[in-house]
């Protein structure tokens, strides 16, 4: 900052450079929404690989398919997911009103405990909850003398037999003033249970006794408590109101749990409904909308009932809208099932697909088409239909992505069009890579360019910005995202007298326009064989 002289002598000023370097976000956090085992519901939880889904969301289950698309998101080179839990909730009319208002009822329900007159209950819904154990013992005065006056003890708390995982706090308290009071600490520390009272009991509850001599710890269940038998409930099957139904987008529930995350790049819905399928009538605008507003792209999954190509060609028409924040896949994948003694099963490719999204971003860029011989299909042994040049011939002019199974190379990703990639719509955003390129351009650009926000309106900004964005423009260029070989024909960055006039001025307006030639996959290789005429002597 300027300095203020005072005495006679030399002073020394950093001036800055006005370089404020613009970072690419990332381009392949994927987005699960739907139902889990167990976890928090409706709050967008981040893990970086699976061992953090099995511990906070309990793994496969076979009442949902959102963990066998995570799991194959990580087997294809996926990093960052974000999963968002949902239960079934349902209108309910109370007895005896048949005009008053509806009123909400989970039918999913959380465990109850009765923990030796200290009551709790599981952190989230599920009948996970019902396989709590907990135990209670006393703090020995030898250890802290003032332990009884205090009111201490110590909870331990047993997830399950099978896996035995344990929550062990020590020192805790029903003192109201006490700075680790019982039910603040099981708030803060717990992912297993929580404190249900309103108030605390005014004494401590009792501690457990020893297991008898030939009896584990765990296996005497007159020596600790259990959950109230079948007190935690899974609830129904999801339908589209619990992802989008009244007041969700309020309340930042369902499908809009996902406006309390930061950053998402990539959105996965897979089945929820009995029939394997989702609403596709419905819910697929409204998720495509929101991947829009959020800068995201929608991974669409094929129906149940499209068997073969002419049922995919028929069908193709009633999901959703066509639009360029979203993308079909066709067929669905068959894998083993490890829950079904491994019996192979037809599962979504959703999953699969986002991973090979990811893999080819780091490896390639985002402006790659996630298709070709380099976009297989790791553990993915077979396809549900088997598809032939001519077949895929039919279903690319659609706008419908096939996977292929190719010789030498496996299951294989083998388009890349969006749902505005129907030939007959001649849109400018047909293909895939063009589409996310400019997402992650607008993304970046937008959060690059915050720090412009009641800067002065004048020469000296719009200088600084088409010097930080040129800079990264071609930071870009020279990694070859960009069409053309010199970097005027690739890009422009334009903020100057022209793109803001003096009423933009008034107004407290800047214009940046960034112009890009993408990169567009080259989808038909055509080779052209001549046979040439020997040439005849003269």
């Amino acid at each position: 900052m300027p300095i203020q002289p005072t005495y006679p002598g030399v002073y020394v000023e950093e001036i800055p450079s006005g370089v404020r370097t613009i970072t690419g976000v990332s381009t392949s956090i994927t987005a699960f929404i739907g139902r889990a085992l167990r976890g928090p519901v409706d709050e967008p939880i981040t893990i970086n690989n699976y061992g953090d889904f099995e511990r906070i969301f309990g793994g496969l289950w076979l009442n949902s398919t959102l963990g066998y698309a995570l799991r194959d998101f990580y087997l294809n080179g996926g990093s960052q997911a974000i999963i968002v839990r949902l239960i079934h909730s349902k209108s309910k009319q109370p007895e005896g009103q048949d005009q008053a208002p509806a009123q909400t009822e989970a039918t999913a329900k959380k465990a109850q405990l009765n923990v030796n007159g200290l009551n709790l209950e599981a952190a989230n819904e599920g009948s996970w909850g019902n396989a709590l154990k907990v135990r209670i013992e006393y703090v020995d005065n030898k250890v802290k003398r003032d332990a009884d006056s205090q009111k201490l003890f110590n909870i331990t708390v047993l997830l399950d037999n099978n896996t035995g995982q344990l929550e062990l706090f020590r020192n805790v308290s029903v003192l109201p003033n006490h700075p680790r009071r019982v039910d603040k600490v099981l708030l803060n520390e717990s992912y297993f249970v929580r404190f249900r009272d309103e108030s605390l009991p005014a004494d401590r509850p009792a501690a457990h006794a020893q297991p008898a001599p030939n009896k584990k710890l765990w296996d005497d269940n007159d020596t600790n408590t259990k959950a109230e038998e079948n007190s935690g409930t899974d609830g129904d099957d999801l339908d589209v109101n619990d992802f989008t139904g009244v007041n969700k987008e309020a309340n930042k529930q369902g499908l809009y749990a996902l406006n309390k995350a930061d950053l998402f790049n990539i959105l996965c819905i897979p089945p929820y409904k009995n029939d394997g399928n989702i609403d596709y009538d419905s819910l697929v605008d409204q998720a495509a909308e929101f991947c829009k507003d959020r800068r995201a792209f929608f991974i669409i999954d094929p129906p149940t009932n499209w068997t073969d190509k002419n049922k995919a060609k028929d069908g193709i028409q009633s999901i959703g809208e066509p639009t360029s924040y979203a993308a079909v896949f066709f067929p669905r994948i068959k894998q083993p099932n490890p829950l079904r003694e491994n019996q192979l099963e037809e599962f979504v490719p959703c999953g699969a697909i986002a991973g090979v999204f990811a893999r080819t971003d780091v490896q390639r860029g985002v402006w790659k088409a996630p298709a070709g011989t380099e976009a297989t299909l790791t553990g993915v042994p077979q396809l549900s239909v088997p598809l032939t040049d001519p077949e895929n011939g039919e279903l690319n002019p659609l706008g419908i992505n096939c996977l292929r199974t190719l010789p030498a190379f496996g299951r294989v990703i083998w388009g890349s069009r969006t749902r505005k990639g129907d030939d007959r719509l001649t849109d400018e955003w047909k293909y895939i890579p063009v589409r996310r390129f400019a997402l992650f351009l607008e993304e970046s650009l937008y959060r690059g360019t915050q720090w412009v926000v009641f800067e002065p309106n004048d020469e000296p900004l719009w200088a600084q910005i088409r010097l930080n964005l040129g800079a990264f423009m071609h930071t870009l260029f020279l990694q070859g995202a960009f069409q053309g070989s010199k970097s005027e024909d690739a890009y422009f960055v334009k903020c100057d007298k022209e793109t803001t006039i003096q009423n933009d001025i008034n107004l407290g307006i800047v214009n940046i326009i960034v112009g890009f030639a993408p990169l567009k996959p080259a989808e038909f290789v055509i080779l052209k064989i001549q046979q040439i005429a020997g040439q005849i002597a003269v």
